[in-house]
């Protein structure tokens, strides 16, 4: 049996670690994951043949197969958070975790754009951020590194203390504690106090927590924290900014704190973003505050922020011939559909157009949640809604909005159309593959 000392001696010698054999490169360490449809250890010869240094796998048949590249250990998933976590004990810098219901991978990206201006950062890759992506992140550290930005998912109570033990941040926020995933967290509750665990974790380790003062839950979990810094538009917060509009892109005043205001005549600098959405403005203040307590120039904060362009279908401002569509199909709850309907809403365009998707991992809470949506289209002044799903169909009938039950559906009606002058928002969850609709 493979120890924990021999193990990382092991990772030490591999040029990296992966878990699909198929996409193996020379030196690297294979873990033997079990799957739901897969047995890793099925394909540790595959990952060895195919250059892998060594096979990390729990079947002592297959190590006793090739004891000279397979290393047997009691469990593969363990191996690997156990020897991510040892790995991360090697660095002393800033890890700065992130957790929210909304908003995690952008302000992951607004971070690490505005902290890699000034330090040598490494941050999520994507958004491999549960059990086995956070470990995954943590082993992809290189020596040299300043400051890690990890990014955290959840879908039930527990996942981000587990997430949190194995990472081990010394810094951390909770961009916003909404309705995502109620099913696993078994409502609103139960997602503060998911998330919570964030805020607990770093109390209890002595970590710095950054509170997002606009978010009431986020609040209310930060209030009794020894360490803290507070952000959002109210003057009460450390970090103070302000939306200046939105139209579509988000523009930000950050009033600067007293220390830093004779840095300006004004006090304050305007940032023009190209990130569209109120909604985003609480990922730009959270970038700025931890862009500020790790002594980064506002400037280069001011910089760093309106250089970022979203990708992966998220807030991406796509033209289309005469046509603007907002595509935000990366994904969808309850809280950032009515967040992105608000906007959208407020968008001074003479014809506009909703393609929703369904909201996916709602559970009993789903009709609830889905009539609302449709309730809050209802008000507003559109040429054209389609929604697309079945649980959209169970609550869509009578509105006279379209109805399909896939995208791929929806994308033929959309060929049809042939809009001209008009503003599309197309939002749903990443199982609805909205973005196909658009071709």
């Amino acid at each position: 049996m493979t120890t924990p000392e021999q193990l990382y001696s092991c990772f030490l010698q591999c040029t990296g670690v992966e878990i699909d054999s198929r996409k193996i490169k020379p030196g690297n360490l294979f873990f033997a994951l079990k799957g739901t449809h897969a047995d890793g250890n099925q394909y540790a010869a595959a990952a060895v043949a195919a250059g892998a240094r060594y096979a990390v796998v729990n079947d002592p048949a297959v190590a006793a197969a090739n004891p000279n590249a397979c290393l047997l250990v009691p469990n593969v998933l363990t191996a690997l958070q156990e020897l991510a976590t040892r790995h991360r004990q090697q660095f002393t810098i800033p890890f700065v975790a992130i957790t929210g219901s909304n908003g995690k991978t952008t302000s992951k990206e607004l971070l690490y754009a505005v902290l890699s201006s000034t330090y040598t950062t490494q941050a999520t890759q994507g958004n491999l951020n549960n059990h086995i992506g956070v470990p995954l992140t943590l082993l992809a550290l290189k020596p040299g590194v300043q400051m890690a930005v990890i990014e955290m998912g959840a879908n039930k109570q527990g996942d981000i203390n587990e997430l949190c033990s194995i990472a081990l941040p010394n810094f951390g926020l909770i961009t916003n504690i909404g309705k995502a995933h109620l099913e696993g967290f078994g409502g609103i509750e139960g997602v503060q106090k998911g998330k919570g665990e964030m805020f607990e974790y770093l109390d209890g380790a002595e970590g710095r927590a950054f509170v997002n003062l606009n978010d009431v839950r986020v609040a209310q979990v930060g209030y009794y924290l020894h360490k803290a810094t507070t952000y959002g538009s109210t003057r009460r917060a450390n970090i103070y900014a302000e939306s200046l509009g939105c139209n579509p892109f988000l523009k930000v005043r950050w009033h600067l704190p007293k220390a830093l205001r004779g840095q300006t005549e004004t006090g304050f600098i305007d940032i023009d973003t190209q990130l569209t959405g109120e909604y985003n403005l609480d990922n730009v203040i959270a970038a700025i505050a931890v862009g500020h307590h790790f002594k980064v120039s506002p400037p280069d904060i001011a910089r760093a922020i309106h250089a970022y362009v979203p990708q992966n279908n998220r807030s991406q401002i796509v033209q289309m011939g005469t046509n603007t569509v907002i595509l935000d199909a990366y994904n969808a709850n309850p809280t950032s559909m009515q967040n992105a309907l608000l906007n959208f809403n407020q968008l001074p365009a003479a014809a506009k157009v909703v393609i929703a998707g369904d909201m996916l991992e709602m559970g009993e809470y789903s009709e609830q949640e889905h009539t609302g949506i449709v309730k809050q289209l209802q008000t507003m002044n559109l040429q054209h809604v389609a929604l697309v799903g079945p649980e959209f169909g169970k609550v869509c009938a009578g509105t006279g909005f379209l109805h399909f039950n896939t995208a791929a559906a929806a994308k033929e009606w959309f060929k049809a159309c042939r809009f001209e002058h008009t503003h599309i928002l197309l939002k749903g969850s990443r199982g609805m593959a909205m973005e196909q609709i658009l071709g």
